[in-house]
């Protein structure tokens, strides 16, 4: 079984340090910066094998070099489009790419979408999805298109099973749950998601993880089929009305909101 430690860095990303149950070697996915990510490892006890980078932006990616230098022979983990955009990276993934590190099993899904390189990393019960899938959301399309990040959200990660742990890039869960009670407002689930995650920040705890089964009930854009958010986009969607073209929607409306 695999343990996950949540490490908040920089104003509201999570780096996540992944090890086997009692483990004294360990992976980080994203490391934002490196001094709390460092930190971490050393409360826990850990030697740290590899990084896996979920996409290139610098808020993913900020700590590589210095942990490169730390560690002589570090593995860093990214996807091969990202070759020059991920400091220090040396593993080059492709779409359902496996790799044994640090005595775990992953497996590489590409997503695009947020970017055009970002990838998840499935391990166990766990999958690490960057910024394409936040809890209750998705990042902005920065490279990609509507049509790429539905199928990312809806027929790769969105086909993964329902218990599934999800561990996002971002704490944005109260505020994409404002937004997806604002175009479905009928969402009991939203409501009582909301109030949780609510509790939780108030204690000033994580909302990660969340699991598929949670996304698939209060998450906007993997309720692209529900009537009330259809009619909350109508007037932006012209004859197309495919499930990518309300996703598009939806996120042009998330963007102004």
């Amino acid at each position: 079984m695999i343990e996950v430690d949540v490490v908040p860095c920089l104003k509201d990303n999570y780096a996540y340090v992944v090890r086997l149950v009692g483990a004294d070697i360990a992976v980080v996915v994203d490391m934002s910066e490196a001094d709390p990510v460092l930190a971490a490892l050393e409360r826990l006890g850990c030697t740290l094998v590899a990084v896996l980078s979920t996409h290139h932006h610098h808020d993913h990616v900020g700590g590589n070099e210095e942990v490169a230098r730390r560690y002589p022979g570090l593995k860093i983990y990214g996807h091969v489009s990202d070759k020059g955009r991920i400091p220090a990276q040396t593993e080059f993934l492709e779409h359902g790419d496996e790799f044994d590190v640090a005595d775990m099993h992953f497996r590489v899904e590409h997503i695009p979408g947020h970017t055009l390189g970002a990838i998840a990393y499935i391990v166990e019960d766990a999958v690490f999805t960057g910024d394409t899938l936040f809890g209750a959301g998705c990042g902005r399309l920065f490279e990609g298109t509507p049509a790429m990040m539905y199928a990312s959200l809806n027929e790769k990660l969105g086909k993964l099973p329902d218990e599934t742990r999800v561990y996002c890039g971002h704490e944005y869960t109260v505020s994409n749950l404002r937004f997806a009670a604002h175009v479905e407002p009928g969402n009991l689930a939203i409501k009582k998601r909301a109030a949780l995650a609510a509790s939780l920040r108030e204690q000033n705890k994580p909302t990660v993880p969340s699991t598929l089964a949670d996304e698939h009930a209060t998450n906007p854009f993997m309720r692209c089929d529900s009537a009330e958010i259809q009619a909350a986009v109508a007037k932006q969607l012209s004859g197309d009305r495919s499930p990518a073209a309300v996703l598009g929607a939806i996120r042009a409306m998330k963007d102004a909101f």
